[in-house]
């Protein structure tokens, strides 16, 4: 039962950071270009950011904000795959010795 809840707190702890990730660097990118957008001289970085929300909105069916969850699901689903991968590996190798 000790090998159950370890690999479901294993992947609980996985969708979690494999969601907020995503999140939190291309917010914090966004952000970082919004405020160094602020400095006189250095309006260019609307140029880098408005391409940036412009791909979001492509995922988000015309929404940056949803096209970001779409993304970070999508990196949560596969964190979860390879958890699932890695899991299973160590049954197979150091179960079966």
């Amino acid at each position: 039962m000790n090998l159950i809840t370890s690999f479901f707190r294993s992947l609980l702890l996985t969708v979690v950071f494999t969601f907020v990730a995503p999140m939190a660097v291309i917010g914090a990118l966004l952000a970082t270009l919004s405020l160094i957008g602020y400095i006189p001289g250095l309006q260019f970085t609307t140029a880098i950011a408005n391409p940036i929300l412009q791909f979001l909105a492509i995922f988000g069916s015309g929404n940056s904000l949803h096209g970001l969850v779409v993304i970070a699901s999508t990196c949560s689903f596969v964190g979860v795959l390879f958890d699932t991968y890695v899991h299973y590996r160590y049954l197979i190798l150091h179960l079966d010795s």
